[in-house]
């Protein structure tokens, strides 16, 4: 018996995202073998456009060497109730995210390379993102766990 695994649908990503969580990120690139750890904080905080602030900040480690590693993005709301756009922070749309369902996949073009993210909701305090990146030069998976803090 295949069991489907099950989401928690968002009715409102941007009020489920708000707030202080802890990442865990995997990075594995598949042609050469390497893996890599990015552990830190994501907070999503409010802006004045009616949207949230992404930033993360933590420490990544890869082939040995651990370095610090921020980003931020902008999560703005959708063009449907619940949704919403998320933004480079020059404005750049990266990718629609849409968890009425407690799933949704998103592809992003970036040069010859193509991004496509998979999101899923485990319960009011887990998610995970899973990108996988193809091009000519890159083929990796990051896979990225959040667990809502304090």
């Amino acid at each position: 018996m295949d069991v489907q695994p099950r989401y928690l649908p968002v009715a409102d990503v941007l009020a489920y995202l708000a707030g202080r969580w802890r990442v865990e990120r995997s990075v594995r690139d598949l042609a050469s073998g390497s893996e890599g750890h990015f552990a830190g904080v994501t907070v999503f905080g409010t802006p004045a456009d009616g949207g949230l602030l992404h930033e993360e900040s933590g420490e990544f480690t890869w082939q040995g060497v651990t370095r610090p590693a921020t980003r931020t993005l902008r999560f703005l709301p959708g063009s449907r109730p619940g949704t919403a756009d998320v933004r480079f922070t020059d404005g750049r749309l990266f990718h629609e995210l849409d968890l009425t369902t407690g799933r949704y996949v998103a592809e992003h073009p970036c040069a010859a390379d193509l991004y496509r993210g998979e999101f899923t909701v485990r319960d009011a305090g887990h998610w995970r993102s899973v990108w996988r990146v193809g091009g000519p030069a890159k083929d990796l998976v990051l896979t990225t766990d959040y667990e809502r803090g304090d």
